[in-house]
This record gives structure tokens, sequence and C-alpha cells, in this order.
């Protein structure tokens, strides 16, 4: 039992790589069976296959481990709950072992069956007696937890001598110098190709192409074979979707041989609706790699008028800003209490394979989904996508009426209705008014009362309570939803959209397939026998940063824009600036945002002095909010500090050079802290001393009452009575993870809102009326404010390429905290500039028109908020 307890005792690993070897987990070495020393380690059951992976990609030793023997207990099987007693066995052998098969080797005797082939075919010179195997073992105690006894960790056959891979001289010139089997990466391209129609032919003499650029076979890769590729396409031609005539039968027994891709199943019942969620090892990877300190995207409800079940997406962006699926979930519904029992399931499936894995933001498109759940599930904040409404409200427009000038007249109407409510102004009122004035639009009014009249109050309560997405992740989402469509929806026997088990097959062949060659870099060798569903390329957004402002001529109320393809062709683009503009293109007569109108709002922003978007709105109105009523550990507290601990240390620069230089000169032996803190008084009221910058005096003496120089005294909360002493975050009573507002790489408005600037505040903000508070929120305010007039001079307002910077002397720390308080994209930066009374009379609003000022409650101060670098960098930013 000594052995048991010493095994149970270990830690846990759990690397945060994809993929660990032997190399990347601390052994233990405990007594085994006969007295033997057994090396050991404790890892997650569920990352079992990682660890097997990981292994096999040995690079002084590249194999493959099979399944050796395996013991399992049936689930109905009764048992004691003994400490040593074991649920599963499984031992893994190299595949080069056990038996060896060449000259003079060994052969065990239930083995000695086997008949050398005439030729090499299949896998030649693969048993060479290694002896390299290992043993995992799932406990009763610890069902969760595999143990790995690890004693044959050397591939070397039974004389100790290296029997394949490079460091073995007689496999040089065979296959034993590469692993057994090819890769994973291989092998789901070659099924990804097969499955979207090219030949057997077309991907060997690719291959064959590739491995003769790079001077031969170099990696068990280049040995790729035409037989392996045709049993491929046999196995894939002879495949059937329908395993049962009974479509609940079927599904449940594809989940039954699909474990691996399945991380939920719920069948019919009493109380809970069918559930199957769907996730492949690829796509749990871009899950990982993508969607961690990023944004989640819901496409809810795709295929509902056609399929048997709707279709509900987890989307995550690439660099290009192009949607990933990184799971499909079928049910009835999704927006309900039952989405938390499949969202839970997800989350611990990517936890179990990087703990550190976390959420920045949610973005949901139903009105109706359990925003209370995701909350709980993900531990993030939820934004609102609104391109469902609009592409369905553009969609019937352009069906159902034919007069141009009535379509304007509506999407005008319809987009000024929807900015009102987004500010939190409008109420249903202004849809009755709307249904009212267009009565005798009987064809668009009649499909708007019957589908969305029911539903607006919900959306209305949506866009009211939950930050807006911006217009790129809208046009990402439309761009998805269209593969999505011509991929999946692309059979000429529509009676296969009534099975599930089509769907679901469909989805993980087909489908799934498409999205991995989009993300695959040699793709382009294949581009001549791409048929319609290889639907790729760029979203309207980043086509429409292509378009050159020359290309752009704007006429009154219309706009006309060069076609980039066909430089004859014109299109018109009418309402010009709204996202409910008129396009002539076809993409925009399909209810999609086209690049033509997102190239116009950003020249129409920038050019005419247009209201910036909902999005960059909302973030302005949560900052203010925020400057209103700082709480606790907001960014306000932790940009004070660090502008006070900067000066702080201007000030011992300051007061040691004094020193150095009057060294010679008799000092007082009874001059204390309070002459060292009227010392530095002085010399922050000395603007030409050329040692303090003006900006760090200016935010020393916007203090009118000297409250900041006290506390540098007093140590209350900045420093301690020694002037030249720092103090630490725990002496401050700061939370070190509060100083870390948004995560790092977000440059959309949607993820800096969703880092918790928006939602959390509504929910934690604490309004509190303490003395104690008021001096932080007061010296994070007048701290910045001899700033303002330099940060104006370096805004560029010429053009959108020009790269706005705030050129102050502060800290590291310090400029953290002004990105984190700006929407940055590429090198365009956006200041959020704060002033107190005194220094915003010094802003009049005839050399800056778009500043907005808003009084806050402490002192008077107002804030300032540039808003005309954000007009004129409006199409760089990711919102719009």
């Amino acid at each position: 039992m000594a052995r048991w307890d010493e095994i149970l005792s270990l830690p846990v690993q759990n690397p945060p790589t994809l993929e660990f070897s032997s190399a990347d987990i601390v052994w233990s070495k405990v007594e085994g069976w006969r007295d033997n020393i057994d090396r050991v380690a404790l890892i997650p059951f569920a990352r079992v296959d990682d660890f097997v992976r990981g292994e096999s990609s040995n690079k002084d030793c590249p194999t493959r481990f099979h399944v050796e023997a395996r013991r399992r207990r049936r689930p109905t099987m009764p048992y004691k709950p003994k400490v040593d007693g074991v649920l599963e066995y499984i031992l893994y052998w190299c595949s080069f072992g056990p038996d060896d098969h060449r000259k003079g080797g060994i052969v065990r005797p239930s083995r000695s069956t086997y008949v050398p082939k005439k030729k090499n075919a299949g896998r030649p010179n693969t048993k060479r007696g290694c002896t390299c195997h290992f043993i995992v073992k799932r406990l009763i105690a610890e069902p969760s937890v595999a143990l790995i006894i690890y004693n044959e960790d050397k591939h070397v056959d039974k004389k100790g001598l290296p029997c394949h891979g490079p460091q073995d001289k007689k496999a040089a010139g065979t296959r034993a110098v590469f692993a057994p089997y090819i890769s994973e990466d291989l092998r789901l391209r070659v099924l990804s190709l097969l499955y979207v129609g090219v030949s057997v032919e077309t991907i060997m003499q690719r291959h064959n192409e590739t491995v003769e650029r790079q001077g031969g076979p170099c990696n068990r890769d280049d040995l790729l074979t035409h037989r392996y590729v045709r049993r491929q396409e046999r196995s894939i031609r002879r495949s059937t979707y329908e395993l049962d005539t009974d479509d609940s039968v079927s599904v449940s027994m594809w989940v039954e041989s699909h474990q691996s891709n399945v991380f939920f199943f719920e069948d019919f019942s009493d109380s809970d609706p069918f559930t199957l969620g769907i996730q492949t090892e690829w796509q749990l990877q871009q899950m990982i790699r993508f969607g961690n300190r990023s944004l989640l995207v819901s496409d809810s409800k795709f295929g509902t008028n056609k399929l048997k079940y709707p279709v509900h997406s987890l989307l995550v962006f690439n660099p290009e800003n192009k949607a990933i699926p990184v799971a499909w979930i079928i049910s009835p519904r999704f927006a309900s209490s039952d989405a938390d029992k499949w969202m839970r399931a997800l989350y611990n499936r990517v936890q179990t394979k990087d703990p550190t894995w976390r959420l920045a933001g949610f973005i949901v498109d139903d009105p109706l989904t359990d925003v209370y759940a995701i909350k709980d599930v993900f531990q993030c904040s939820v934004l609102i996508s609104f391109w469902r409404v609009r592409h369905a409200w553009h969609k019937n427009l352009m069906q159902k009426c034919k007069e141009n000038e009535i379509r304007l007249e509506i999407s005008r109407r319809l987009g000024g209705i929807v900015d009102i409510i987004c500010q939190g102004q409008g109420t249903m009122g202004l849809f009755e008014d709307f249904m009212e004035d267009f009565v005798d639009k009987a064809d668009f009014m009649d499909y708007f009362k019957a589908a969305w009249y029911p539903r607006i109050g919900k959306w209305i309560n949506a866009l009211q309570t939950l930050p807006l997405a911006s217009q790129e992740t809208c046009a990402a989402m439309e761009f998805y939803h269209n593969q999505l469509k011509v991929r999946l929806l692309s059979e000429k026997n529509t009676v296969v959209y009534q099975r599930t088990d089509w769907l679901v097959d469909k989805l993980n062949t087909n489908v799934h397939s498409y999205f991995w060659l989009d993300e695959y870099s040699g793709k382009d060798a294949f581009a001549r026998y791409r048929k319609e569903e290889w639907v790729s390329g760029l979203t309207s957004w980043r086509k429409a940063l292509k378009i050159s402002d020359s290309d752009v001529v704007v006429e009154g109320g219309s706009a006309k824009v060069t076609d980039q393809l066909d430089r004859d062709r014109v299109h018109v683009v009418w309402n010009p600036g709204s996202q409910f503009g008129i396009c002539d293109c076809h993409w925009a007569e399909m209810g999609n945002l086209c690049e033509h109108m997102l190239k116009v709002i950003s020249i129409w922003r920038r050019k005419k002095g247009a209201m910036p978007s909902i999005s960059m709105l909302q973030y302005h109105k949560a900052l203010m909010n925020m400057l209103h009523c700082p709480p606790n550990d907001s960014l306000i507290r932790d940009h004070a500090i660090s502008l006070a601990a900067f000066v702080q240390k201007q000030i011992n620069a300051l007061v040691s050079e004094t020193s150095n230089i009057s060294k010679d000169q008799p000092i007082s032996g009874d001059r204390g802290p309070e002459s060292v803190n009227e010392g530095s008084g002085d010399i922050l009221s000395c603007e030409e001393n050329g040692s303090l910058t003006h900006e760090a005096s200016g935010r020393i003496t916007g203090d009118a009452d000297g409250e900041l120089n006290d506390r540098l005294a007093s140590g209350n909360g900045i420093c301690a009575e020694g002037i030249g002493e720092e103090i630490s975050y725990t002496e401050m009573d700061i939370d070190p993870s509060s100083i870390c507002i948004s995560p790092p790489g977000l440059h959309s408005v949607d993820e800096v809102v969703s880092s918790g600037v928006l939602s959390e505040y509504s929910e934690k903000v604490l309004i509190s009326s303490e003395s104690e508070q008021l001096p932080s929120k007061r010296a994070g305010l007048t701290n910045i404010n001899s700033s303002e007039d330099h940060v104006l001079k370096n805004c560029s307002q010429e053009s959108k390429m020009d790269i706005e910077s705030v050129s102050m002397d502060i800290p590291p720390s310090t400029m953290d905290f002004v990105e984190q308080c700006t929407v940055t994209h590429q090198n365009d930066v956006k200041p959020i500039i704060i002033a107190n009374k005194m220094g915003a009379d010094t802003i009049s609003n005839k050399t800056h028109p778009f500043i907005m000022t808003m009084p806050v409650q402490s002192q008077g101060d107002e804030i300032a908020i540039d808003a005309t670098s954000d007009v004129n960098n409006e199409d760089k930013i990711l919102d719009a």
C-alpha cells in the first residue's frame, strides 16, 4: 500500500502544449513489481492521445506507437473501489516491435504464422524488434487520471542496439529510417482533397513534384504511395451516411464510431431535446490557437427552413479575420437553458488541452440566447451582433420593393431607428410609427409585421443592454454564412435534408474538408480543380481596405465606386454613410454588406464629419461612465498610481542630483522629511528646470489643493515616509491582476469591449462616496491635463494612413494604460484626452470642432474625447 500511497500523492502534470512527450514530464521512481523500480508519472486521462502523438514525433527517432494490448472493464461490471484497481489497461508499443522480422530475428510464438511476402508492399521493414513501450493505467481511485509506467524508453532491440531511425546504420536506404506511417497533417490533406473531388492522380502528381523540388525524400510523408491514396479514395466512395433506416438509430451508431469527434451527445428524452456537439481534433486546435484571449462568435439557426434540425456554429477568427468553425451543435433549439450543458462540456474539453485558455468575449446573434449561462461558463463578456436582422431586412426589401426611391426611404428610416435604439433612447413606438408611415407598401410591411414585429421587443432589449459587435465582425459572419450555405446545401436530392445522419456525415467530411483547405498554405496548387463549393477569398471588410480613395466619388446623396476587377464598371451606393445603404452589386442584392458600402462609410465619416459608429460610441460611453464612478480596481486608479510612481522617481532623481551638486555646501542637521518635500515642491513649481519635463510638472501642479503632494509625503497609497523608497503592489493595496485590463493582441472594438469594459462595468461597479477614493479619482483625471495640448498637436488629421502618436514621457506601465484605453489598428491610435476645467478652457471648438466634453462629478472636471481622430481613421479600425 505504501507504493500506491506514493503514486497517488504525485502531482498530475498537464503541459499547456497541444502535444507533449516524455521530455516534457517530470518522472518519479517508485518501487514496482518484483522489486523493480518503475518510472512513473500522472497525466489527465483525456490527454493520453496527446502524449502518444508527442512521443511518436521524436526527432531523434521518429516512430508511431500502436496499442499492443488493452483490457477494459465493462461499465455494467460491478467492482470494488480498490486503491490499486484498474478501470482500463493499455499497452502501447513502438510499431517497429516487438517482433523482429529481420534475418535471425525473434518472433513471438503467437505470431509464428507470419509468412514473409514476396513484395515489400504496405509496411516493409516495419517489425525490427524494438523494445520501447509504456503502460497506461486508468485507476478506480482516480478515473480522470492516467498512470504512465515508462521503463523501456529507448528504441533498441534486445541486444541494446538501435534498430530503426537515423541512429541505425543498417536502416540506411530503407523506410525504417523514417516513421512507419504518414503524419496526421498529410492524412488530413489527402482526405480533404479527396472529399472535395480532387482525383488520386492529381494528388500524387502534385506530391511527387514537391518531393522532386526538394531533392528527394527527407521524411516519412515524402514516401506517400499511390496505393495508400487509392485505398482512401475507395473507402470514401463506398461509405454511406445511412447506417440504419431509423434516423435516430443511425445517428447513435455514428456517435459510437466517432467518439473522438463528439464532445457532447444527448438523445431525446422527456425533459431534454436532442443535442449533438461535433468537434474534430483540428477544430479543437484552431479553437485553442485563435480563441485564446480572443473572441468566440455564435452563428445560430442555420438551415432553419430546410434542415430537419438547424446547425449552430461556433467561430473564431484567423489573422485575416476570416471565420473558422471550431464546433457544430445540432439541436432543435439553442436559445434555452439546455445550452449550458454542451457549453460546459466544450469548455472542459478545451481546458483539458490547455488549462491557461481563456476567452475574451462571446458574440451572439440571437436575443433569446442564455447570456447568463455564457458568462457563467466562459467567464467573459457577451456582445450582440445585428447582422442577421439587417441581412434579412435588406434582402426582403430588395425583393419586395421594386422602386428604388421607396427602398432608400425605408432603409434610411430603419437605419435611423436602429441607431437610436442602440444609443438607449428608442422604444417600440418607433417601429409602430414606421409601419404607419409605410402602410401602403403592403408587400414589405406584411413580411415585417409577420416575421419581425412579434420579436422586435426582445431585440430592442438586447441592443440596449449588450454591446454591439463591429461591422467587420458582421462582414466575416456573412462571408461564413454564405460559405456554409454553398458547401452544405448543394444536394440535388433535397429529401436528404430531413435526415440528421446525412447532416452529421456531411459536416464531418465534406464541409470540414473545405474549411481545412482554406487554412492549407498549398491550396493554390489545386486552384484549377476548384468547384463552386470551394468559395474562398477576402471578406467584404478586407476588400474595402484595398479600394483606393480615388476610386470613390461622392455626389450628393449617392456615391460611385469603381470596380476593382473591371475598371470600366462603376457601382452606385445610395444612402452613403449607413450600414443600411443600398448598392447595385450582386453581393449587396443578396442582403450582405458589400465592400463598396463599407468603403463609402469610411470615406463619408472621414470627410463629411458623420457620427462615429455605434460600437465606438458605446465604447466612449463606457469610459465616461467609469470616470463618473471608478470602481475600486479601476484603470483610472491604476493610471494615477503609475503616474504618481513615475513622478516620484523623477523627484528622487532631482533630489539626488541636487545633493550631488551641493555636497560641498553645509547642510542643516535638523532638516527632515518635511524640508525634503518642500524642496520637491519647489522643484515642481519651477518650469524652467530642464531636468523635469513640462508634462510631469503639469501633472503635479494640476492638483489645486496639493493633495497629491500631501499623499506623497504621508505615504497613503503611493509612497512611504522615506521619499526614496519604492512601494510594492501589496503596500498599495492593489490587485495586480487588475492592472491587465484587456488581453494582449486585441485590436477591434469588439475585443476591447469584450475584455470587460462594458458589461462588467454594469455588473461590478461599486458606487462609493468614501473620501479616500476621491483623491485617486482626482489624481487620475488631473495628472493627464498638461499632456492634452501635446497629444492634440501630434494627432494627424490629414490622411487616414498618418500615424497618430502620443509623445509623452511616461513609463511603460502608463503607456500600456493608454493603449488599453484606445482602439488601435496597425499603427493608428485613437487618443482619449482627459482634461480638467482649466485645461479644457484652452481648447476651442473652432480649432477642434469634434472635441466632445462631458462634466464629471468631481471638482468640475471634464472629459474630452478626440472624435476627430476617430473619424479620420474609422476605416482602419476593426469597428465600423
